[in-house]
């Protein structure tokens, strides 16, 4: 039963209809005229017609009620974050392998719920845990009222805590995070029954305190903060983008001896036997190579072009055809051109790869450099101070500098070109693409650094620092879970905009007439395709408690 309209010679009237099945077929059944639509108007009685029906509907007095300021407020939460995440760390067993460790100990309080709250907190407002404290006062989390800053702070300390005594020989600090990445691992092993490429990356975070006992170390910092403490994080990703597991230096770890435990844990904890590790140009070195070759592990390595003499002098020299991957399009959705040659240097495999596209925006970028050089060489040595991009072309020429056009010609041989390394079958478009791949592993650092923000880090301990950057491991989980939904479903929906959206659904306590109800605010945004997503129900817009 619904209400219609029907227009007559520019007339409409309000007609109340209701459907019925005749004969297989759908009629509509007119049961009343309520008149013609803009007397109702005029006289009001549309309006009172509305209000008498509305006495009959407790959701709609309810709403109505709150809309004329009738009704008492006394609470509001936001409920958006809680119930979209809360179902995907269930899903996922997070909340099952967190519970099975935390038994073990009597903690006097929900261990699983104070990380599911950092990580919430990592997702939505990132900050310190003394923030996440008193974030979640704001939101229904289930169960987690009564959690206390100190709880917070034991439960990244157990996180973070060695499983055995710190051996100060060559055994690898194994602590609980790192069990907790194995078990949910093996959770979801039928996913990835098809692992044979890894992706593992390292970056940089600096403390802004001291950086615990060992961790915080002066070290290359990619941050450009050489003035401060840092630790390296290491992240191995699978094939589809998901995260496996991480690792923690020392701030003054070098990148190329953080490959071969990577490799190592893969193997012994992880138990994949055959698999193929993807690593950018810092990862390379002789010594490297030698140890993943000793263990029999298949690899594909970026190489450092400038550095590595033999790719520059050797791999580069060679003459040869390339082998075309994508061509050059005016589609815009159309993936980088993309060309392939494949090098041999005696028993050493490389593929020299061209993107022609990057190799026109590099000679015009040189080519601008060099014009700016030329002018502030006429202003005087001083315009070249702290310039780098200007240091890279120059020259001294007694108690001057000019232009070293032998640089300039050298350089223009890196235009558009990446060169890899590898020991495996893949042909050379295959090595290419799975090596593209590698730029996601870079993508999720910069959600890790940059949405999740890690940072700040006052954490004076190492076992509290480790459970403190753990969390944004686990954080991106769970985002990479949902943004594989929504990419079954085929929503295209900015990250920005969902937690935006999230955090707008709440829940008010309302008091109308002595009874007490509870309203949800509006749905708006992306919120119901992320709902639908994610399988979880809205909650009612009204319901009595």
């Amino acid at each position: 039963m619904f209400i219609r309209t029907q227009t007559n010679a520019k007339r409409t009237y309000l007609l109340l209809v209701e459907n019925q099945r005749v004969e297989g077929r759908v009629q509509q059944r007119v049961l009343a005229r309520l008149g013609r639509l803009d007397e109702l108007r005029v006289s009001g009685e549309l309006d009172r017609l509305l209000a008498s029906l509305g006495r009959f509907s407790e959701k709609l007095a309810v709403l109505g009620a709150h809309a004329e300021g009738e009704a008492f407020a006394v609470g509001a939460r936001i409920v958006g974050p809680a119930l979209i995440f809360e179902r995907l760390w269930q899903e996922l067993g997070i909340d099952r392998v967190l519970a099975q460790l935390a038994g073990e100990r009597r903690f006097g309080f929900s261990l699983e719920r104070a990380v599911f709250v950092t990580v919430l907190h990592r997702l939505f407002a990132p900050g310190s845990d003394r923030a996440a404290e008193k974030w979640k006062q704001s939101y229904a989390i289930a169960q987690a009222e009564s959690l206390e800053l100190h709880q917070f702070y034991r439960a990244m300390g157990w996180l973070g805590e060695p499983l055995a005594p710190v051996d100060s020989g060559s055994m690898p600090l194994r602590t609980r995070k790192d069990l907790i990445e194995e078990r949910l691992f093996e959770r979801r092993r039928d996913l990835f029954s098809a692992l044979d490429i890894v992706f593992f990356d390292t970056t940089s975070i600096y403390f802004e305190g001291e950086g615990g006992e060992t961790l915080g170390q002066y070290g290359h910092s990619k941050d450009h903060r050489p003035d401060l403490k840092q630790m390296v994080v290491g992240v191995v990703v699978d094939n589809e983008g998901r995260p496996i597991m991480s690792e923690l230096w020392p701030g003054n770890t070098a990148d190329v001896t953080s490959l071969v435990p990577i490799v190592d844990r893969l193997r012994g904890y992880f138990k994949v036997n055959e698999v193929c590790i993807v690593a950018d140009r810092g990862m390379i070195s002789a010594a490297a190579i030698g140890e993943v070759k000793q263990r029999g592990w298949k690899y594909i390595l970026g190489v450092r072009m400038r550095r590595f003499k033999e790719a520059n002098e050797e791999v580069l020299a060679r003459a040869g055809r390339y082998e075309e991957v994508y061509p050059k399009s005016d589609d815009t959705k159309a993936p980088a051109p993309l060309k392939v040659k494949e090098v041999w240097v005696e028993d050493r495999r490389y593929v020299v790869c061209l993107n022609e596209d990057q190799a026109t925006k590099d000679r015009h970028d040189r080519e601008a450099i060099v014009e700016s050089l030329k002018a502030a060489l006429k202003a005087g040595d001083k315009q070249l101070i702290g310039n780098r991009g200007y240091r890279k072309y120059v020259k001294a020429t007694g108690s001057r500098f000019a232009i070293d056009e032998d640089k300039v010609r050298a350089e223009a041989r890196f235009d558009g070109k990446w060169v890899l390394t590898t020991n495996t079958d893949l042909t050379a478009r295959e090595l290419a693409l799975k090596y593209k791949q590698l730029w996601l592993v870079e993508a999720i650092f910069r959600t890790a650094k940059s949405q999740l923000d890690t940072r700040p880090i006052f954490h004076r301990c190492d076992d509290t620092i480790r459970g403190h950057v753990f969390c944004s491991f686990l954080a991106l989980l769970l985002r990479v879970e949902l943004e594989e939904r929504l990419a079954r479903r085929q929503y295209k929906l900015q990250w920005a905009d969902i937690v935006q959206d999230l955090d707008r659904l709440q829940e008010i306590d309302l008091n109308v007439n002595g009874k007490a109800y509870t309203l949800r605010t509006e749905v708006k945004g992306s919120v119901g395709k992320v709902f639908q997503a994610c399988g979880v129900a809205l909650p009612p817009t009204v319901r009595q408690q």
